[in-house]
């Protein structure tokens, strides 16, 4: 399984809190900057956080600074999004994608996305 594998979408109302997971493989995971995007009904993807597996550095969008944190766990090959402050613009389905392939962290050139959780956010 190359392709990373995302869980712990759900409803939630404004103001909760969700932790998305992201499984990856060993070889994905390898391929140093893993990150999280979203998709809302219309809208374009676009690019949530990213987090160096290798180093640790991490990137944000602004429209989430300060309420989400992008996390990694090496030994399991898992990277988490923790989102706080949830709000109904975040709804959307949330991807994770491995292996840049150019370009800026909020591209979305990756090689290896997974299919998505969705997450509800009502006000």
């Amino acid at each position: 399984q190359v392709q990373p594998v995302e869980s712990g979408g759900g409803s939630v109302q404004a103001g909760g809190s969700l932790r998305l997971s992201c499984a990856a493989s060993g070889y994905t995971y390898r391929r140093n900057l893993m990150a999280w995007f979203r998709q809302a009904p219309g809208k374009e993807r676009e690019g949530v956080a990213a987090i160096y597996t290798g180093g640790g550095e991490t990137y944000y969008a602004d429209s989430v600074k300060g309420r989400f944190t992008i996390s990694k766990d090496n030994a399991k090959n898992m990277v988490y999004l923790q989102m706080n402050n949830l709000k109904p613009e975040d709804t959307a389905m949330y991807y994770c994608a491995a292996d840049k392939n150019g370009g800026q962290w909020y591209g979305v050139l990756y090689n290896y996305w997974g299919r998505g959780t969705q997450v509800t956010v009502s006000s």
